[in-house]
């Protein structure tokens, strides 16, 4: 059985209906590390209990938000603004975490051994590559192999099986696979509804779009919006 790490978003929720495929039970974690909003946490929640129609999914909520005042920096757990724009452009980097991955992987490693698993499992991808390093094929790698050291009497795995794939890419798989995307939330800004201009958002509606498909999380009207001010961004004109 294997160990997840599970946000709430597009990725790691299709994800998740990936490993249901292959095994019938699996471990989720989903962490407050002190992010600048709570609803991805929410929606995990909702994820998981729909994903427990077919499989059993044993989910832990691992709060952590102590750490949030050694690793403030930046959009999610500092005090800076959301950075409008894709994620290509060099404003996104306002929205990394310190060490991120890192962190939340060491602690999944710990979970796995406790519980007797040998593979950890998070969705990395290539749509990240250009402003998230702990996103890269390079940083699983060398993770992978100290993982292994630390963990040598028991050893596990790190395994990014979305790492070679686009955000457009999950989207159609997880479309094939039936995820649930209405119960999924991406945004950074957290309020009521998405704001549609974040790097995710737009991240977001491009794979949508690509795939020639509606975000089922958004209404028309929203979607309509969604879809012309991608335009807009794509175009230059913000």
């Amino acid at each position: 059985m294997p160990v997840l790490i599970m946000s709430g978003g597009i990725d790691s929720s299709t994800l998740l209906w990936y490993l249901m495929k292959r095994y019938d039970e699996i471990y989720v974690i989903t962490y407050i590390y002190g992010q600048r909003h709570a609803r991805e946490v929410e929606h995990a929640k909702m994820i998981v209990e729909k994903a427990r129609e077919k499989a059993k999914i044993h989910h832990e909520i691992a709060d952590i938000s102590c750490i949030q005042r050694l690793i403030a920096k930046g959009a999610l757990t500092g005090n800076e603004e959301v950075p409008e724009g894709f994620y290509t452009d060099e404003s996104q980097k306002k929205t990394i975490v310190p060490n991120r991955n890192m962190i939340l992987l060491a602690i999944a490693v710990g979970y796995a051994v406790k519980v007797g698993e040998r593979e950890v499992y998070y969705a990395a991808h290539k749509s990240d590559y250009a402003t998230y390093p702990d996103c890269r094929k390079e940083f699983v790698k060398a993770l992978d192999t100290a993982v292994y050291l630390a963990t040598i009497f028991d050893p596990v795995v790190i395994k990014a099986p979305f790492v070679d794939m686009t955000k457009a890419d999950i989207v159609k798989l997880g479309l094939k696979l039936g995820v649930p995307y209405e119960l999924t939330w991406s945004c950074y800004r957290g309020e009521e509804r998405p704001c549609l201009r974040c790097g995710t958002c737009l991240e977001r509606t491009e794979a949508f779009l690509i795939n020639g498909v509606k975000d089922p999380a958004l209404s028309d009207e929203e979607w309509k919006r969604a879809v012309e001010i991608y335009e807009r961004f794509k175009g230059g004109s913000r």
